[in-house]
């Protein structure tokens, strides 16, 4: 049952993420009829904590709360992605997975359930900003890029900020039911179910992992997307044979080079959608789908959305 829940904190703890773990469950609805959680704050260094926006949160809790959380919620912070983290947090995560507690990030939370090597052999999420550094980081793990949040129970990870209320809001429904879910979401005003997989808005480009051996042909792709090319065209320009260009690009990039390709043309076509008004003919053309229905295919593949509902989400219903 999910009846004691408890957000834990590290120094730089992002305010907007800890606030969003707080309003799902720090606060009392009991007067609308709604499920009461014995809710606290805990502090993993100390009964005072600086926060990125120059603010100090403090707190009677310590480490030892832990122990009896039904789920232990890690928001973001800053330098999360970086920084070393407390034997004793890692510790505590791990024993509160072993008796049956779920733990859940939001953001760049997922590094501390990472380094407690909750996500080993798991799939996760995280803000497509730390995909890769945190794939680089813990290798054991797949990050799913973008989507908003991944359960893989015991652990619940989602992406940046408000994908945090949709993950949050997807175990309560799990453990309550969808009427407890959509009610806690009127009261906050937002979207009562967004599926995990639904993809994130993304900034193109993506960041890069330094290729040594394929980083022109990386370049020589992007700036040709609208080209069709095989796998033993990019291995002449590698000056390799294709086996070993194939496996040298799955090895420097983590995918193949027909998916690198196809994910560089979504990317490119959000890009067009939000800030051109090109035709879907033309948009097509120049990420090297080809046709709008093509383009339209793929899209709703990637990023579970059509070219015309992404282009209204950013430019307004007279856009599309």
């Amino acid at each position: 049952m999910l009846k004691n829940v408890a957000a834990v904190l590290l120094d730089g703890v992002h305010p907007f993420e800890l606030g969003v773990v707080c309003e799902v469950f720090g606060i009392d609805r009991s007067d609308d009829g709604l499920p009461g959680y014995d809710f606290a704050v805990v502090s993993a260094e100390g009964p005072d904590l600086s926060t990125h926006c120059g603010f100090t949160v403090s707190t009677p809790y310590g480490l030892e709360r832990l122990e009896e959380a039904d789920l232990i919620a890690v928001p973001a912070g800053e330098t999360y992605a970086e920084r070393e983290y407390p034997q004793e947090l890692l510790a505590a995560l791990r024993r509160a997975v072993d008796r049956g507690a779920r733990v859940l990030s939001v953001c760049s939370g997922v590094f501390v359930l990472a380094a407690a090597g909750l996500l080993d052999e798991r799939r996760c999420a995280v803000h497509w900003h730390h995909a890769e550094q945190l794939s680089r980081r813990y290798p054991r793990l797949t990050v799913e890029p973008d989507v908003l949040y991944v359960d893989e129970d015991p652990v619940i990870t989602s992406a940046g900020t408000a994908a945090g209320i949709d993950a949050c809001l997807h175990l309560v429904r799990k453990e309550q039911g969808p009427e407890v879910a959509n009610k806690i979401a009127r009261r906050m005003v937002v979207p009562p179910h967004r599926d995990g997989g639904q993809a994130q808005f993304i900034e193109r480009p993506l960041p890069k992992a330094p290729c040594d051996t394929v980083g022109e042909v990386l370049a020589w792709m992007e700036a040709h997307l609208d080209q069709e090319v095989t796998v033993e065209q990019l291995a002449a320009r590698a000056h390799m044979a294709p086996r070993t260009f194939a496996r040298r690009f799955q090895q420097e990039t983590g995918t193949t080079p027909y998916r690198w390709l196809l994910r560089q043309r979504v990317l490119l076509a959000q890009e067009l959608l939000e800030g051109t008004d090109e035709t879907m003919d033309a948009i097509a053309w120049r990420t090297g789908f080809g046709t709008a229905a093509a383009l339209r295919h793929q899209f709703v593949r990637a990023l579970g959305t059509t070219p015309n509902a992404y282009r209204r989400a950013f430019r307004g219903p007279e856009a599309a």
